[in-house]
């Protein structure tokens, strides 16, 4: 019983996703039409008459009181309704179904809002225009628009409560020191620079290349001209993945796992005082070193033999040149994930345009437009090219230059610039200069006369604007900027018949990355369902049931493998113990969020047979734990606590770094599940002996 909305001020939809229930719900509130002939009106037109109360009191209140409610539940909580505005869009999020929280409506609305401006960048600034994308006026377009985003609000629904990785939102690593060093040398040698060298490739340029096992990074490779990729960007594309080539599995876990009900209260919750495991150390590297790094744990590895023929691809070979494992519960979980292989490999999707925080010339700018390529190897496996347009540099542009006036129609908001103090404020001085700049070299005859019009007003000494005045011609300078960045950047995608790399090129890079990987794609489908297992962790950490390792620096996390569906087996089975266990750790990561977002680092109490703790704490460049601080304590209609929403672990660095601006300082989370035979102050003890021995393991460098 769940739906998204998204609204104008006058209840005009822009995009709607619902479950069957909450369509049958409309259908059953609506009833028959008296008139058989009759049909019932459209099922955004029910939903605009449905939420029209809501959406234009909402408003009301906010023209009225300059305030407006963020959640709110219908009589006998049967509803759980959450809002929040963006820029001029209402977005409003609905359960019926007490199996999402507050906190879960806001990081679904935080999350699409994210969705939106990786899609369309910064057209999203100006509402207008941004209502055109959303709803365009060709109803095929239309629905084509809100289909792919209905489909990627449920991959992400799906892939929040299967997978560990969206649950805590990191990017969760494949590890395989030797096979990330072979992938990571043909990315850079077969893609990266085979495209780059061609003079076919229409102008594009390929920065990124990663390799994807389901949900699991096995190799990055950046090119030396590109800026690092965003762990939030990261992650999103990989949600873009698994939207386009599912998994199997989790598609069929999620079809027949209930979903978990509304976390329970947090009131009454012991809670320690704020500790942090000592001196985990990551060291720092550069940004290629980064991407070729990888956890090494002690850990057997198996691996297809070179070569295998068709009837011998399962057979093993023991890398520690020891003999092969006879243990028949490892042969079936390897026979059981080798289930999900289907004999032939998906069609490629067409490309994207895409919108994603980059460097330009040593300027940070955020959605730079990127064309995206996913091509598909094997099911399960794919490999995915980020190139860069040569209109980069115009989107550097038009952000500071809108970035530039955004700030001053602050300044104007306030009350602090009129008339002849904006002619002497530096801002405004250096922002006329570049605008002189652009609208000599881009010409527009409309572009000219808005900015005259502005300048007229804002520079004029025998008669200066009022600040309404400034405002209004500033928002229209704005418009214009806008409909530029849409024209030049959005309407220029691959998908409106744009320019991109021709097809024998992308096909080219798939058939070397098939070859290249043909003897592993066995071993990789096991591995990813069983990247990490506990076995090696039980004799040195007994009691320990699971755990979740993030470097929040990084955006990376490690964690033993979770799966509970049928064609997977993992070392708790598949049976109701594997699903009891997974419940716990999710509503650990919820637990742990609420009370981080109130102020707490550290987490420790009891829940029936287990111990349930949590702890965050920072480090220097040199490994050091650094002492803890007061983080800042959010309102409940805060951004949401992750990468997807805000990135509020980069926030946070930020916000140390004001105490410690002569050091590099990194953050990690460590989320443990223990026995509650175990005493406290020994899980306390083994949670920071478990954070050493990762650290240790993180020290290996692969090149």
């Amino acid at each position: 019983m769940k739906c998204v909305l998204v609204a104008t001020e006058g209840a005009e939809v822009l995009f709607y996703w619902t479950d069957e229930e909450f369509e049958e719900s409309l259908r059953l509130k609506f009833g028959q039409p008296e008139n058989e002939e009759e049909e019932l009106p459209a099922l955004e037109d029910r939903l605009s008459t449905l939420l029209a109360p809501v959406i234009i009191s909402s408003m009301t209140m906010l023209e009225k009181l300059s305030d407006a409610y963020t959640c709110f539940s219908t009589e006998n909580g049967n509803y759980l309704y959450v809002l929040h505005l963006f820029g001029e869009c209402l977005f409003i999020a609905i359960n019926g179904d007490h199996t999402e929280s507050e906190g879960d409506l806001r990081r679904k609305l935080y999350v699409l809002k994210y969705l939106v401006e990786v899609h369309f960048g910064l057209v999203t600034v100006d509402g207008q225009l941004i209502r055109k994308e959303l709803r365009p006026p060709d109803l095929e377009r239309r629905s084509q628009v809100w289909e792919h985003f209905q489909s990627l609000l449920s991959t992400y629904s799906r892939l929040r409560e299967q997978e560990q990785c969206f649950a805590v939102e990191a990017v969760e690593r494949l590890i395989h020191p030797r096979l990330c060093e072979l992938c990571i040398e043909a990315l850079e040698r077969h893609v990266i620079q085979a495209v780059n060298s061609s003079p076919e490739r229409a102008g594009e340029e390929a920065l990124h290349a990663f390799l994807l096992v389901h949900s699991k990074l096995l190799a990055l490779y950046s090119s030396h001209s590109a800026s690092s990729l965003r762990p939030a960007d990261l992650l999103a594309l990989i949600l873009l993945v698994q939207d386009l080539y599912p998994s199997e599995s989790t598609v069929e876990a999620d079809d027949a796992q209930p979903s978990p009900q509304r976390p329970w209260s947090s009131q009454n919750i012991p809670v320690q005082q704020p500790w942090g495991p000592g001196s985990v150390r990551q060291a720092r590297r550069s940004s290629t070193e980064t991407e070729t790094d990888s956890f090494c744990f002690p850990e057997e590895y198996f691996t297809p033999a070179p070569s295998p023929s068709e009837q011998s691809s399962g057979s093993i070979v023991w890398l520690d040149e020891g003999t092969p494992p006879t243990d028949t519960y490892q042969i079936q979980v390897a026979e059981d994930t080798l289930q999900m292989l289907v004999p032939h490999s998906p069609t490629a999707s067409s490309p994207r345009r895409i919108f994603l925080d980059a460097s330009i010339k040593e300027s940070y700018c955020p959605l730079v437009p990127h064309t995206f390529y996913c091509l598909p190897l094997w099911p399960g496996i794919n490999m995915v090219l980020l190139t860069k347009s040569p209109s980069a540099p115009l989107a550097l542009v038009l952000y500071q230059l809108l970035d530039g006036f955004s700030l001053l129609e602050k300044k104007l908001k306030e009350g602090q610039e009129a008339g002849g103090t904006l002619r002497s404020h530096p801002l405004v001085a250096d922002l006329r200069q570049r605008m002189d700049k652009f609208v000599k070299n881009r010409g527009g005859q409309e572009i000219q006369s808005t900015w005259l019009e502005l300048k007229t007003k804002a520079f004029s000494r025998s008669e200066p604007g009022q600040s309404w005045e400034l405002l209004q011609a500033c928002g229209k300078v704005k418009q214009q900027l806008c409909a530029i960045y849409r024209l030049s950047l959005l309407s220029t995608a691959p998908s409106r018949g744009g320019p991109h790399l021709p097809q024998h090129l992308q096909d080219q890079a798939q058939k070397l990355m098939q070859e290249k990987l043909a003897d592993w794609k066995d071993f990789l489908l096991v591995k990813s369902r069983r990247n990490i297992t506990m076995v090696s962790y039980l004799e040195d950490f007994p009691g320990l049931v699971h755990f979740i390792y993030v470097d929040r620096t990084t955006g990376q996390m490690v964690a033993p493998s979770l799966s509970i569906h049928d064609k997977t087996t993992s070392e708790l089975g598949k049976g109701p113990l594997a699903a009891f266990v997974k419940t716990k750790v999710w509503s650990l990561i919820r637990l742990a969020r609420r009370y981080l977002q109130k102020g707490y680092t550290t987490l420790l109490f009891r829940e029936g047979d287990f111990y349930c703790s949590y702890f965050l704490w920072f480090e220097n460049e040199m490994g050091y734990k650094l002492q803890i601080i007061e983080v800042p304590v959010l309102s409940d209609d805060s951004v949401p606590i992750g990468m997807l929403g805000g990135d509020y672990y980069r926030k946070l660095l930020r916000y140390y770094n004001k105490s410690h601006p002569a050091e590099a300082v990194k953050c990690y989370e460590l989320l443990a599940l223990h026995l509650s035979v175990i005493p406290t102050d020994v899980v306390v003890q083994q949670a920071g002996e478990l954070a050493r021995r990762l650290w240790e393991a993180s020290r290996i460098p692969l090149l």
